[in-house]
């Protein structure tokens, strides 16, 4: 399965300069937030198939315009092509502006996802906005990581944790994908295509459901 992730720029090979066929092949779009609406409901016309997005910070203009054709899954754990995918968009509060959270509201908006983690068995792939504190956040405020999400990656073993906020720009040379445990974690700035092999999708669901306790 190919997995195409984006975030927080539009990429001009797949928007500006887009040709028929550039998207052929890709099974699933996930949106880390910070993206033109237009731009997403463009590669859900082009590519014909489903795209799921989170919000980023700078994401308040989808309230008035939500992308066409997309499903945001903010605070959901949906199934897709034997993918189970969680949503948690927004980053660490900065400036009191839209989508922004304190490590104290995001750890209480994990914690009410507990059924539905615990009812699906795991997940297979986390979307954030916001990294992971200590694997590829900055040091400045607006961009510092939350705990809670390294909490999470440590009680629920998702085989990716995918995020943005953190651009290209901000550092010499950016790294894209790190590990924690069982977890590998990447950096989806602009794109980057993930390739998942043939039936792996979901495929510890089972032992994973009896580790993780319901309450």
């Amino acid at each position: 399965m190919n997995v195409l992730l984006i975030s927080d720029r539009e990429s001009e090979y797949l928007w500006d300069y887009y040709q028929p066929g550039r998207l052929k092949g890709v099974d699933l779009i996930l949106s880390c937030g910070d993206l033109d609406s237009h731009y997403l409901s463009f590669l859900v016309t082009m590519a014909g198939t489903p795209l799921l997005y989170v919000h980023g910070n700078h994401d308040k203009g989808y309230l008035r315009t939500p992308p066409e054709g997309c499903e945001c899954i903010e605070d959901k754990l949906v199934t897709v092509k034997g993918l189970r995918v969680l949503g948690l968009g927004g980053s660490i509060q900065y400036n009191g502006g839209p989508f922004q959270y304190t490590e104290a509201q995001m750890a209480r908006r994990i914690q009410r996802l507990r059924f539905q983690l615990w009812r699906a068995g795991g997940v297979d792939i986390v979307i954030a906005h916001n990294p992971a504190r200590g694997y590829g956040d900055g040091e400045d405020r607006a961009h510092k990581g939350f705990a809670c999400m390294v909490d999470l990656i440590d009680r629920y073993h998702p085989r990716y944790f995918v995020h943005g906020h953190v651009h290209a720009s901000y550092v010499a040379n950016l790294v894209r994908t790190r590990e924690r445990g069982e977890t590998k974690i990447i950096n989806a700035y602009e794109r980057y295509l993930l390739e998942i092999p043939d039936g792996a999708a979901g495929e510890n669901g089972a032992e994973k459901r009896r580790r993780i306790p319901r309450f």
